[in-house]
C-alpha cells in the first residue's frame, strides 16, 4: 500500500525527516518496504524563471512569430516566441539556456541558444504542456502580476514533490488501510492531534427521493447514500489529481476521482451511480441469480453466482457487484448530470466470496474484505458530497439515506495488565497503557 507523506501532513502537523517517519512506521508494525520520490512535474521546474516581457514586436521575417525582450531579474534576454497570446507587460515562465525540460510524455529536451529566421533566441517562454504542468498548448502560461521577476517559477506553478512510503500491510491491520489510519498510528508516537476534514458546511435539500430496499441485511448491515444533481463531469482539480497520481492511481474525472480520494483518505469505499440509469428510481441490495449476466466497468461480460451480493435497480437488473466492481451501464460518464452516491458497510465474507468468484481485486474490495469502520459511513459520504458539489457545481437534493436497522456495537476487549507485561517483557504501568490506547482512539471504559 502506498502512503503519501504530503497527504499525511494534511491531517497531522509533523515535519519529520522521511527516514525517521519510515522508522516510526516500521516500529509500529507498518513495515516500510521502500521510499520513493514523486514529482508532479519531472525535474521540478529547475531552471524555469519568472520573467517580464519588456518588449514584444512582430518578427521581421515571419508573420506568426514575435521577438520579445525578457527581464529575468539578473539579466535581459531576447526570445523568439510563436504563441498568439504573448504580449508586452506579461509575467511569464521562462526556461533559460541550459535547462532540461520534460513534457507530459516524459520526454526531455535541452534549451539551447538558437537563431530562428535570422533572430537570436536565448531561451523559451513556456506553455503548460511544454513543462508538464498541464495539457494546454493554446498559448504561453501567463502568471499573476504580483509574480516576482527572477523568482523560480515553481513558487507560482506549485508542482508537487512528495515522499511515498510503500507499506507492507498485514491482513489484521485494516484500520491502517488509509491515510487517516496511518496518521493515527503516527499520532500515538508524536502526540500530535489529527485534524479531520471539516464537514460542518454540508447542507442538503429534500426535493428528490429514491427508494432503497435491503433484501440481505446480514450481508449489508448498513447502506447510506444521497442524490446530487446539477453535476458537471469534468477534469478534477490539480490537488486531487496530484494526490492520486502520487500513489499510482490514474485520474478519471472529478466524480470518480473524489470517491477514490475519500477512500484513500478515510478508508471508506464509495460508489457513484448515474441516477438516470437507475430504473424505477429504486435500489435493491440482493444476491444475484445463478448464471445471470453482468457487464462490469472493464467491459467484460461476467456470469454471476447466486452468492454474489449485488446492487440492483428497480427492475432487479444488476448495477454493481457490491463492494467490488461497478457496472458498465450505470457508471458516471461525461453525460451524467445526476448521481446517487453510495456509502455502505458490507459483510467481509460476502465481499471475499464475490472477489474470489470473479478474480477481481480492487481498492474497495481490499478494504471491505478486511472490515472497515461502520461508524465512518455517513462522515465519508458527507465529505465526498461536499467535494463533489464544490468541484462539479452540483447540490445535494435528497435527504441523507441511512439504512442501519441494527447498530454494530464497538468491540469490547478485556486484557490483564500482568499478562501484557509478561508478553512484552516490560513493566508498563496502568496510566502508560491507558495513554497509549487513548492515543489510538481506543476508549478505556473500566480500569
Amino acid at each position: 500500500m502506498k502512503i503519501s507523506y504530503n497527504w499525511i501532513k494534511q491531517s497531522l502537523n509533523i515535519d519529520l525527516p522521511k527516514e525517521q517517519v519510515s522508522e516510526i512506521l516500521t516500529d509500529l508494525g507498518l513495515e516500510v518496504e521502500g521510499i520513493t520520490t514523486y514529482e508532479s512535474v519531472k525535474g521540478g521546474l529547475k531552471g524555469v524563471t519568472v520573467g517580464e516581457i519588456l518588449r514584444c514586436e512582430q518578427h521581421p521575417n515571419a508573420d506568426r512569430l514575435y521577438v520579445t525582450e525578457i527581464d529575468l531579474g539578473y539579466k535581459k534576454v531576447q526570445i523568439v516566441c510563436g504563441a498568439t497570446n504573448v504580449a508586452q507587460g506579461q509575467k511569464v515562465a521562462v526556461a533559460t539556456v541550459g535547462t532540461s525540460l520534460y513534457n507530459n510524455d516524459g520526454q526531455s529536451f535541452l534549451i539551447k541558444k538558437s537563431k530562428i529566421r535570422g533572430e537570436e533566441s536565448h531561451g523559451m517562454i513556456c506553455a503548460e504542456d511544454e513543462i508538464g504542468v498541464g495539457k494546454s498548448h493554446s498559448g504561453i502560461i501567463v502568471l499573476e502580476k504580483n509574480a516576482k521577476v527572477g523568482d523560480s517559477a515553481d513558487n507560482y506553478l506549485n508542482p508537487l514533490d512528495d515522499t511515498i512510503f510503500d507499506i507492507s500491510l498485514t491482513p489484521n491491520r485494516a484500520d491502517a488501510a488509509s491515510h487517516l489510519g496511518v496518521a493515527r498510528d503516527i499520532k500515538a508516537i508524536t502526540g500530535e492531534k489529527i485534524n479531520l476534514p471539516d464537514i460542518s458546511s454540508f447542507k442538503n435539500q429534500e426535493n428528490s427521493k429514491i427508494d432503497i430496499k435491503i433484501d440481505e441485511k446480514n450481508a449489508c448491515p448498513r447502506y447510506a447514500g444521497c442524490i446530487i444533481e446539477g453535476v458537471k463531469v469534468m477534469e478534477s482539480p490539480s490537488f486531487i489529481k496530484d494526490h492520486l497520481n502520487a500513489i499510482g492511481i490514474n485520474p478519471i474525472n472529478n466524480v470518480v476521482d473524489i470517491t477514490n480520494y475519500v477512500l484513500h483518505s478515510l478508508g471508506q469505499p464509495l460508489h457513484a451511480f448515474d441516477l438516470d440509469q437507475i430504473k424505477k428510481n429504486k435500489i435493491i441490495v440482493k444476491y444475484a441469480k445463478k448464471n445471470e449476466k453482468f457487464i462490469t466497468l472493464d467491459g467484460e461480460k461476467r456470469s454471476l453466482n447466486d452468492n454474489d451480493l449485488m446492487i440492483c435497480d428497480g427492475d432487479s437488473s444488476p448495477m454493481c457487484i457490491a463492494g467490488v466492481f461497478g457496472g458498465e451501464n450505470s457508471g458516471v460518464t461525461n453525460k451524467t448530470s445526476k448521481i446517487f452516491l453510495e456509502s455502505a458497510y458490507f459483510n467481509p465474507s460476502d465481499i471475499i466470496t464475490s472477489s474470489q468468484n470473479h478474480q477481481l481485486k480492487t481498492d474497495a474490495s481490499y478494504r471491505f474484505e478486511r472490515g472497515i469502520d461502520p461508524n465512518i459511513t455517513i462522515y465519508a459520504l458527507k465529505y465526498a458530497a461536499l467535494l463533489i458539489c464544490k468541484y462539479s457545481g452540483g447540490a445535494v437534493t435528497s435527504k441523507v439515506y441511512d439504512n442501519y436497522p441494527e447498530e454494530i456495537e464497538n468491540q469490547n476487549i478485556e486484557f490483564n495488565l500482568e499478562r501484557i507485561n509478561q508478553l512484552a517483557g516490560h513493566n508498563f504501568n496502568k496510566n502508560e497503557i491507558i495513554k497509549i490506547l487513548n492515543s489510538l482512539d481506543i476508549e478505556v471504559k473500566e480500569k
